[in-house]
């Protein structure tokens, strides 16, 4: 158990986050139990002293006036909660005009301790962290009956030698006997398993199942409190708390035998020294989208012993659970505890915090176990990635490329241009991959086109490359556009990008020389047989024009005057 980091976490504001600030108003004083350092007997000594000290005795009487606060309904300020049962009635103590909607309840019977009730400050009798507010028929239904578990889950009443309390009051009950035990066992208070006689209470079994199973609520934290505080109860406080409240980890080492050997842990092993660790991973999501919800962590206990356990949320992440109010019941448990982020999604970056689940028994049984078990720490992140940005050039953001092919002189074949598509990494480490999901071509795309296809995913700071081309078979001046829709990856919040705009232009020119047949850039006597064999079909031009003096895109008989006139000069 780490009690010292907690209490330095408390002060801080860090601890459990908004959940635990929210109860924070009652909490002890700071250092108020800071001499409960020992276990079992010890303990209870030193708890015992630290709750007598600077007490102030209130007598069976005040009761009368002071529950209407202490023990006020939160849903109603004029109605106060009755034990056992929590019916909400009057605050109003009317017992003498023969209209008493609540009476005095001892929890530990009157018949069972020494003194007198009768508006006595004799130890027990007349302290309000004993007393508590009851229906008259309840109340005496109770009588002085020890209580225990039975069957009937849900119900309160009796049932042969023992009382069971409503579900809501149980670990309240075990509680306040769990106080008179400590701070009056100078009177003789001793809880027992079973049936007790004398000044005995019991059955201590069913009581401490109850205190673990039923954790202290907040109408039971603001009780302790308001019964404390001369603030809050300047008529009526007793400067004094109950510890099993406070600190309902010192049960065990008290009443339960110590040695507690549970261990806590998540994953699928529980570790030698009990200190586990979990990633939890949220995935990656785009600026400015939602969150992911939590997801679900079992939280295992192994061993026989009950045990308290603190759940702890820092940086960013959120649980289910929070607060050290938490609680295994007997014998090996689990529980789901939802864990997540609360992370702003605005900034590219990774998002992570870290829950952290701490056993709080005082007593450990072994390594690992109880007060030597390790804690277990739950990680969870997500990446938030800047939107993805396609662009011409690796270096700058450009979204428009021309590619010109130029003027070509004598065409008949295909040219080729490279050029890549990138992706810029705006954010280095979290920037999404890019999408091309969409080519919409204009223009004279069948002399014009390009390779060009969609794709998913092409990754921050890397590029594709493709190619332009131009078939120049076909003398003409060309032009196409093609426009490039693009996006984000396929994650939450992606979103369309600038689109790509590819321009490409080219001109084939009808300028050649047809009497060059044999293409060797002279008019010659060696270009005669060139000629004739294009005349007669026997091989193929050359060049677009070789041959064809007319430009009539055709070499026949129409063709051979002007090439004679060539071969002589005229």
């Amino acid at each position: 158990m780490k009690r010292g980091l907690i209490s330095a976490l408390i002060a801080t504001g860090v601890f459990f986050g908004g959940a635990h600030r929210a109860a924070a108003q009652y909490d002890p004083p700071a250092g108020y139990y800071d001499t409960a350092t020992g276990t079992g007997a010890t303990l209870q000594n030193q708890l015992s002293t630290i709750m007598a000290t600077g007490h102030v005795q209130r007598t069976y009487g005040d009761f009368r006036f002071a529950s209407a606060l202490i023990d006020q309904d939160p849903a109603n300020a004029g109605n106060l909660l009755e034990v056992y049962n929590r019916a909400s009635v009057s605050g109003v103590w009317d017992c003498p005009n023969g209209n008493c909607v609540w009476n005095r309840e001892h929890v530990w019977p009157q018949s069972r301790q020494p003194g007198s009730a009768n508006n006595s400050s004799i130890g027990n009798l007349g302290d309000p962290l004993a007393l508590r507010p009851a229906d008259p028929g309840v109340n005496s239904d109770r009588g002085d009956k020890p209580f225990g578990n039975f069957s009937t889950t849900g119900a309160f009443g009796s049932q042969g030698t023992f009382y069971f309390p409503g579900d809501q009051d149980k670990g309240d009950i075990a509680r306040n006997l769990f106080y008179s035990a400590t701070r009056y066992q100078s009177s003789g208070l001793v809880l027992v398993s079973g049936v007790p006689t004398g000044n005995q209470m019991g059955d201590l079994q069913s009581l401490l199942r109850w205190h673990y199973t039923d954790p202290p609520d907040e109408f039971e934290r603001r009780r302790n409190h308001v019964i404390f505080s001369s603030s809050l109860n300047p008529t009526y406080f007793t400067n004094n708390r109950n510890a099993y409240i406070d600190r309902p980890e010192f049960v065990w080492s008290v009443f339960g035998g110590g040695s507690n050997d549970s261990k806590l842990y998540v994953g699928g092993v529980a570790p030698g020294d009990g200190a586990s660790a979990l990633m939890v991973d949220l995935g990656d999501v785009l600026m400015g989208a939602s969150v992911p919800p939590a997801q679900a962590v079992t939280l295992n206990k192994d061993g026989a012993n009950p045990t308290y356990y603190a759940v702890t949320p820092a940086g960013d992440a959120t649980s289910s659970i929070s607060g050290a109010l938490n609680a295994f019941d007997f014998d090996p448990q689990t529980t789901s505890i939802d864990v997540g982020l609360s992370s702003s999604t605005a900034i590219a970056g990774l998002k992570s915090g870290i829950v952290t689940i701490d056993n709080l028994d005082v007593d450990g049984a072994g390594v690992g176990m109880g007060s030597a078990d390790g804690d277990d720490l739950i990680t969870v992140n997500l990446a938030v990635l800047d939107h993805a940005e396609a662009s011409f050039d690796p270096g700058v953001d450009q979204n428009a490329l021309v590619i010109d092919f130029g003027t070509i002189v004598d065409g008949g074949g295909i040219l080729t241009q490279a050029f890549t598509i990138e992706n810029l990494e705006n954010s280095p480490g979290f920037t999404a991959a890019l999408d091309l999901d969409g080519i919409a071509g204009s223009g004279q795309t069948a002399v014009l086109f390009t390779d060009l296809a969609p794709f998913a995913d092409l990754a921050a700071g890397s590029g594709l490359s493709f190619e332009a081309s131009f078939d120049t078979s076909t003398v003409g001046v060309f032009s196409a556009q093609y426009i490039l829709s693009v996006s984000d990856e396929n994650l939450a919040g992606a979103a369309a990008g600038t689109d790509l705009v590819l321009t490409l232009m080219g001109e084939v020119s009808s300028v050649c020389d047809a009497c060059d047949a044999n293409c060797d850039g002279f008019q010659t006597i060696d270009d005669v047989s060139a000629f004739v064999d294009i005349l007669v079909g026997t091989s193929a031009p050359c060049s677009g024009c070789a041959g064809d003096t007319s430009f009539n895109s055709v070499s026949n008989g129409g063709d051979v005057q002007v090439f004679v006139n060539c071969m002589l000069g005229l």
